[in-house]
């Protein structure tokens, strides 16, 4: 069954537990929006910011509600990097296309200035920096990081010609205190550490995905309560799980999801008592066939078998 099927049968205007999200969907993180305030005044001043967290958190959503923000706002020049890992060329060609600068791969001492002259010119046209979103920053390598310091640094570093935001997992933080990173880690103004969350707080973001994607009552409160507990603390592991379900519950055209439904899928199978092997019979056992119970003679063979025997005592 396809999304779209799956959509027409729930009236559902998107599906909420998948990644593609419209943004109305998105739901605010513990912290994300205090954050979000801590951030205005650096597109005055640039720098550095940092979002970390471990995998499935919610790092790369909130990176994407941040980037929303800025790109309402106007006079804001915003670029993203899809690359991360690139080595320094390509590094060097993408901050090109981001911010419109034909940059040289074999000068790149030219690529330098150009990039620095736009930023510049840019600040001085909007008074705000340029910004730059690098997610999964922990994959950019020591010497990207070391050039970007370096090529946002102005005037023996008093002023930054970019602000920058580095998102990624629990690797970043400790690169960051290498004795060849330390000089970024201590420029780092702005810092946001994503959480694990509580099953309260799971049950109040299903509660909003539904409501937003258009039927709040898609999930019964008990099954919203079971999954909110059983999701490990992560917002990824709940909507992978609330995805499966949602797909099996329209599989079978029901009408809403409970909790029979989650236990049928998630509950370990009862593993089924094993059969007992039948014990080989040994070689002696064919060779010396099992004498019979005396009881199982008929009656004369029986009073002979017992009268030689009484003789024999």
């Amino acid at each position: 069954m396809t999304d779209t099927d799956i959509r027409a049968l729930y009236g559902l205007k998107y599906n909420p537990f998948l990644p593609a999200l419209p943004p109305e969907a998105f739901w605010m993180l513990p912290g994300v929006q205090s954050f979000t305030l801590r951030l205005k005044p650096m597109l005055a001043h640039g720098g550095f910011a940092l979002i970390t967290g471990e995998p499935g958190l919610g790092k790369s959503k909130t990176l994407q509600w941040i980037a929303l923000q800025l790109t309402r706002m106007p006079d804001v020049m915003v670029g993203v990097m899809q690359r991360p890992q690139s080595q320094l060329a390509d590094f060097y060609r993408e901050l090109g296309e981001l911010f419109a600068v034909s940059l040289t791969p074999l000068n790149r001492y030219g690529g330098f200035k150009s990039l620095r002259a736009r930023w510049k010119a840019h600040c001085q046209s909007s008074l705000r920096r340029p910004v730059l979103l690098i997610d999964e920053a922990q994959e950019t390598s020591a010497a990207c990081l070391t050039e970007l310091r370096l090529l946002q640094s102005a005037c023996f570093d008093s002023e930054s010609l970019l602000f920058t935001i580095l998102c990624g997992d629990g690797r970043l933080p400790e690169r960051f205190r290498s004795p060849e990173l330390l000089p970024l880690g201590s420029r780092i103004r702005t810092r946001l550490q994503l959480t694990p969350l509580s099953p309260e707080q799971l049950q109040d973001y299903l509660t909003f995905a539904l409501e937003q994607a258009g039927h709040a009552q898609l999930m019964t409160p008990e099954l919203i309560r079971t999954l909110s507990a059983h999701a490990l603390n992560n917002l990824r592991v709940l909507n992978h799980m609330a995805a499966e379900l949602l797909t099996a519950a329209a599989e079978r055209n029901l009408p809403h999801i409970d909790e029979a439904l989650f236990l049928e899928l998630f509950s370990p199978q009862e593993s089924k008592p094993r059969r007992a092997r039948p014990i080989k019979a040994s070689l002696n056992d064919h060779l010396q066939p099992t004498p019979k119970p005396i009881d199982n003679f008929p009656v004369k063979q029986r009073q002979a078998l017992l009268g030689s025997n009484l003789a024999k005592g």
